[in-house]
């Protein structure tokens, strides 16, 4: 490294870190030294890497705050000091608290299995601080590094991030809001995937579904009792001895048959796929894999064998274009078979009976120049786990390129919403973790993964009937939405906990099938803008302190959602501590005191659907209903986006996207169309609007969509 001012001795060198703007105004680069800039590695977290590298000409833009660096032999240690009272955010998936202030993070995907709140390392990594100042401006923090990292933000208003030399340090800001922030950060790094609509809906699964006719029973069951789904899940015993890509002969001996049943009762099939291929001679993966020569190699350049599942495996260097393109040939092939999604799990990548249960740090992996080429195992640890997951979502566009793909990745890293949702890995049944899930979630969305959810219920250890009811009724509003249990677990469907715990399920998941065009627009939000789908209660807020460690409750855009995750209070005897400004509860008869409260902000319209059994019930021309609470002002605004739900017309402008106003004027509330986009025209159907007023009442009346509707207040009272 090149001697910079403010060197201290021949073997610690510090200094400011020096800036460039790039990207757009507000964001810089900072390196080290000139040569540092010169000869850092590729960026893998940007969706268009040259953007990190290339200044933007304007001599104007300086920024905010400046880092300073200090370098001990091989390490590069970054500090940003910021106002007293600044709060921290993001640092991808986390456990604990909301707030992150006082907490240290090691970004290294690890197969965390039962992990704590102590736990330091998860599944993801996401070196990525997301800082909320006190007047409610934020500043976004991102170490352009793929290297483990430690983020130490133990000392108050203080980043320090200290990881292998060298790296950039790239600052989001500040911005005026969060919000802000996170579009700024979203338009480096990639939005999500805009998701099947069908992946909204509900999702069981289990460790595992053993047999073809018990795969059937639950989806009959489901239907039988009207408890809404979409998807049910089939995990590693559907294979052949673990090997991938193949169905065992006896119990899923006729897996398009099993799709084919599946599809015509309303649900999807989606199967699991792990790194770990089995060394056997004759099994078709490993002997086009050999042939082609994509196995990961040790330092000494033999072939990495590791155990997992099948046993001896090999694993493939997804950093290599030749891996990848081998492994979405052969994801197209099997989805040949009715595969609606895949998931894919053990990819941080987890290897048994090795040190911290990983490949050795000095295995080699020989990647492509966008990637930094040939780099051991070190540098490519953090980001296996992603581009598994791209293989995987670019052969699913390759089998048919007019559906979504749908993938779910265990690891990841910045970037990875580009190409699979997530779930926060393997937690336990207990309060702690149903407490946990709400912060995890929206640390995630908060490092820009927007869709993600826990395992409801608990996947390690068996749930009771109240707290499976209580993760019921929060997984249900979180972006990603399934049930997933442990094989020695007891049964975790939702009626397997008595009649009421039952009960309280059906009405968690109607009402959010009910939910689902405004979930959806989110995600739309989501895909387009880098707006979180689910986001804490503070963005109501930025300047309230009071919410910023509030953690119990998040907003779905103008909803906010306020949940019980105690065993000892009820939803309805929670005190709140609720954002300025007008806040309506609101209900659908699903009041229960094992379900959140909800609330609508004043201002807000937002659309609701009938409670479908599943996404492919919903037709277009079916009835809209309309919830609307006027602000101070006697105004609202909201809409509605629709498209086929899945394919990619919508980019040709095949979509109809509403803006919906509602005003009051002397004692009538007119609700009308404000402006439409897209080439879509309207279909004839009815719109109903439920205007809710501050006393706990509702006013509905009936219209045309499309039309004006109004609410006349003393005739309606």
């Amino acid at each position: 490294m090149a001697n910079n001012e403010g060197t201290t001795s021949s073997n610690v060198q510090s200094s400011e870190m020096i800036p460039v703007p790039i990207l757009e105004k507000g964001v810089f680069r900072f390196d080290c030294s000139v040569d540092d800039r010169n000869n850092a590695l590729p960026s893998i977290s940007f969706k268009n890497p040259k953007c990190r590298d290339t200044p933007i000409t304007n001599s104007d833009l300086h920024p905010t705050y400046t880092p300073t660096f200090e370098c001990v032999e091989e390490e590069q240690r970054v500090n940003i000091e910021l106002p007293s009272g600044t709060s921290f955010y993001g640092t991808g998936e986390v456990s604990g608290q909301l707030e992150r202030t006082g907490k240290t993070i090691s970004t290294w995907n690890t197969d965390a299995y039962d992990y704590t709140e102590e736990t330091t390392s998860l599944y993801q990594s996401h070196p990525w601080v997301l800082a909320v100042l006190p007047d409610g401006k934020a500043l976004g923090v991102l170490a352009d590094t793929t290297r483990r990292c430690k983020i130490d933000l133990s000392k108050e208003s203080n980043i320090k991030i200290i990881a292998p030399i060298s790296y950039p340090l790239i600052t989001f800001g500040p911005f005026g809001s969060p919000a802000d922030a996170l579009m700024s950060f979203s338009r480096a790094v990639g939005t999500v995937f805009m998701p099947p609509k069908w992946s909204l809906g509900y999702q069981q699964s289990r460790w595992s579904y053993y047999s073809d006719p018990e795969v059937r029973e639950i989806a009959r069951k489901f239907r039988e009792k009207k408890i809404p789904c979409d998807v049910i899940w089939m995990d590693i015993d559907y294979m052949d001895g673990y090997r991938c890509f193949t169905f065992d002969k006896y119990r899923f001996s006729d897996p398009k048959s099993l799709a084919s049943y599946l599809n015509q009762n309303g649900f999807k099939a989606n199967w699991m796929l792990d790194p770990g291929i089995k060394c056997e001679d004759g099994y078709f993966v490993y002997d086009t894999g050999s042939k082609r020569k994509i196995w990961t190699q040790t330092s000494s350049g033999e072939l990495f064998v590791g155990k997992v599942w099948p046993g001896d495996c090999v694993f493939p260097d997804f950093t290599t274009s030749e891996a990848r393109s081998w492994w979405a040939s052969l994801v197209k092939d099997f989805v040949t078979n009715g595969v609606d999604g895949l998931w894919n799990d053990m990819n941080e990548p987890a290897v048994w009976k090795t040190e911290n249960n990983t490949m050795p740090e000095s295995n080699i992996h020989r990647g492509d120049p966008e990637y930094g080429g040939e780099q051991n195992h070190s540098h490519y640890h953090n980001v296996y786990g992603m581009l598994m997951a791209r293989s995987t979502y670019e052969g699913m566009k390759l089998a048919n390129k007019n559906k979504r793909p749908f993938v779910l990745s265990r690891a990841g890293f910045v970037g990875s919403q580009r190409y699979a949702a997530t779930w926060t890995g393997d937690n336990r049944s207990n309060w702690e973790h149903l407490q946990m899930s709400i912060p995890m979630v929206l640390n995630l969305g908060l490092s820009g993964q927007p869709f993600s959810g826990p395992d409801i219920g608990g996947f390690i250890g068996n749930a009771t009937p109240k707290l499976f009811a209580r993760w019921m009724g929060v997984g249900a509003m979180l972006p990603f939405c399934r049930g997933h249990s442990y094989n020695l677990s007891s049964r975790h469907e939702p009626w397997s906990f008595g009649e009421e715990c039952e009960e309280v399920c059906r009405l968690a998941l109607k009402r959010r099938y009910r939910l689902l065009p405004h979930i959806y627009n989110l995600f739309y939000l989501a895909h387009t803008r880098g707006i979180p789908v689910a986001t804490p209660t503070f963005f109501a807020d930025p300047k309230d302190m009071e919410l910023r460690k509030q953690d119990n409750s998040f907003l779905l855009g103008p909803v906010l959602v306020y949940a019980s995750t105690s065993d000892d209070t009820a939803s309805n005897q929670l005190q709140h501590k609720m954002p300025k400004g007008i806040w309506i509860s609101f209900h659908s008869n699903d009041c229960h005191q094992d379900l959140p409260t909800l609330y609508l902000k004043g201002g807000s319209i937002i659309p609701l659907a009938p409670p479908y059994q599943n996404v492919g019930e919903a037709k277009r021309e079916d009835d809209i209903t309309l919830l609307v609470a006027l602000d101070e002002h006697d105004k609202a605004e909201g809409f509605l986006y629709e498209d086929a739900g899945d394919g990619y017309e919508y980019l040709d402008g095949k979509y109809l996207l509403t803006k919906y106003v509602a005003e009051k004027q002397s004692s009538t509330v007119t609700i009308k169309v404000s402006e439409t986009e897209g080439s879509w025209g309207r279909p004839k159907r009815h719109l109903n609007v439920i205007l809710l007023i501050c006393t706990g009442s509702v006013l509905c009346a009936w219209g045309i969509d499309g039309e004006f509707v109004q609410i006349r207040l003393e005739e309606s009272a």
